[in-house]
C-alpha cells in the first residue's frame, strides 16, 4: 500500500524481502530477494537506494548504521529502531524521559520470573512480554494463575502489572526532517479475544476529549524525542480511573491507521512517504466517522488462500475493501481489512461486524 502511493508520484521503489511472491512484489516495485535480518543483504540493498524505510522493526541495525555512515537517509533512524525493537529498552525510555507507562521488571529468562513469584516479589495476575520478536499479538502472555507459569515465554522478557483497562486507543503521529509534526485523531481499538491483535478500530473515540488531547500531545512529544521521520503509532491504555498509559509504539504505517485510507484527508501511507522524503505533511483530519475491521484467516485452514463472500460485502454501502495479496492463509493471519464509513459510528460498527461474518477466508 506504501508502494501504491509512491507509484502515484512516479517514485521508483525497491523492496527487500525473502520471497518475490510477497504482496509488494506485485505492485510495480523492483523486488530484491534477501533477508532483512542479514547484514550483507541489507547493506547491499541499501546502497541501491537514496532513502530507506522499514516495514517491520526487526531489521539488521549494524547494516543500517553503516549505511547511515555512508550518507544514506534511514527512516526511522537506527538508534530509534534500536530502542523500539526491544520492549525492555522501550519501557526504560519511557520512564527515563517522563512518559507514562505501567510498572515493569526486566528478566533475562523465565526461570527467574518463577523464582520471583515464589518469593512473593511478583503478584498474580501479570503480563509477560518478550523483549524481542513480538508482533501481531505474539510475544505476549497473560499469567492468571500459578498453573500458567509452566507456559511462560522463553528468553529475555519483561513483566508488567495488570492494568485495569477501560479503553485502548491509538494516536498516529507524523514528522518530517524539518521538524513539522502532525497527529491523526485518536481512535479506539478492540482486540480479538483469542488472537490478541486489533480486530476493530473506530473513530471518533468514545474517551473524553481531554484524554484524547493528552494522548495527542504525548504522541507528538514522543516522535520528537525519538527524532523519527515518518510515522509513529502510539498505543495507549486508558485505565478505569481515566489515567493514560503508553503501551507500545511502532515506527511505521500501523493497523490502527488503516481507517485513514478512506476517512482521512491524507492516508497514513502517503503521510509516511511525506515524512521520510521531508515533504510538507498532509492534513490529518478525518472527514467521516468510521470503523476498520481486520479480515482474518479462518481457524482450521492453512494453505493457498480462497476468499468467499466478496460480492455480499460489496453490497454494503460505504464499505471499502483492501486485500493484501497474500497467497497463503493460516488461522488469524491478517489477509485484508474493510473500512466502513457512516455518519453514525455505531451503525458503522454494526456493518463492520456484518462484513466480518460475510467472509470465509479458507484454503
Amino acid at each position: 500500500m506504501l508502494v501504491e502511493k509512491a507509484n502515484a508520484w512516479n517514485l521508483k521503489c525497491l523492496i527487500l524481502d525473502k520471497n518475490e511472491n510477497y504482496p509488494a512484489g506485485n505492485v510495480g516495485a523492483e523486488f530484491v530477494v534477501g533477508d532483512f535480518d542479514n547484514y550483507q543483504d541489507v547493506l547491499d540493498f541499501g546502497r541501491k537506494v537514496d532513502v530507506l524505510t522499514v516495514e517491520i522493526e526487526h531489521v539488521n541495525l549494524d547494516a543500517l548504521r553503516q549505511l547511515q555512515k555512508e550518507g544514506k537517509k534511514i527512516h526511522p533512524n537506527p538508534e530509534a529502531l534500536h530502542i523500539i525493537k526491544d520492549k525492555g529498552l522501550q519501557k526504560e525510555f519511557y520512564t527515563n524521559n517522563g512518559f507514562p507507562t505501567s510498572p515493569f521488571t526486566l528478566f533475562p529468562d523465565s526461570d527467574l520470573i518463577v523464582e520471583a513469584v515464589n518469593k512473593g516479589k511478583i503478584t498474580l495476575p501479570f503480563v509477560q512480554k518478550s523483549r524481542l520478536s513480538g508482533y501481531d499479538g505474539r510475544g505476549v502472555f497473560i499469567v492468571k494463575s500459578v498453573f500458567d507459569l509452566d507456559n511462560l515465554l522463553k528468553g529475555p522478557s519483561l513483566v508488567e502489572e495488570m492494568v485495569q483497562i477501560d479503553t485502548e486507543i491509538s494516536v498516529i503521529a507524523a514528522r518530517n526532517e524539518a521538524g513539522e509534526i502532525i497527529c491523526y485523531p485518536a481512535v479506539d481499538m478492540e482486540f480479538h479475544p483469542i488472537a490478541n491483535l486489533v480486530e476493530y478500530v473506530s473513530y471518533p473515540s468514545i474517551v473524553p476529549q481531554s484524554i484524547q488531547e493528552k494522548a495527542t500531545q504525548l504522541a507528538g512529544e514522543l516522535i520528537a524525542k525519538l527524532q523519527i521521520s515518518g510515522l509513529l503509532a502510539v498505543e495507549f491504555f486508558v485505565d478505569k480511573s481515566g489515567g493514560l498509559i503508553i503501551n507500545e509504539i511502532a515506527p511505521r504505517p500501523h493497523n490502527s491507521g488503516h481507517l485513514s485510507m478512506n476517512a482521512a484527508k491524507t492516508s497514513q501511507f502517503e503521510q509516511h512517504l511525506r515524512g521520510v522524503l521531508n515533504l510538507p505533511l498532509g492534513e490529518a483530519q478525518f472527514m467521516s466517522p468510521g470503523v476498520m475491521v481486520n479480515l482474518l484467516g479462518q481457524v482450521g485452514y492453512s494453505g493457498n488462500v480462497k476468499i468467499e463472500g466478496t460480492l455480499s460485502a460489496f453490497q454494503e454501502k460505504g464499505t471499502y475493501l483492501h486485500w493484501y495479496g497474500k497467497d497463503t492463509t493460516k488461522p488469524y493471519r491478517k489477509m485484508g481489512h474493510a473500512n466502513v464509513l457512516h455518519s453514525d459510528v455505531r451503525k458503522a460498527m454494526k456493518i463492520a461486524k456484518k462484513i466480518s461474518s460475510l467472509f470465509q477466508i479458507i484454503s
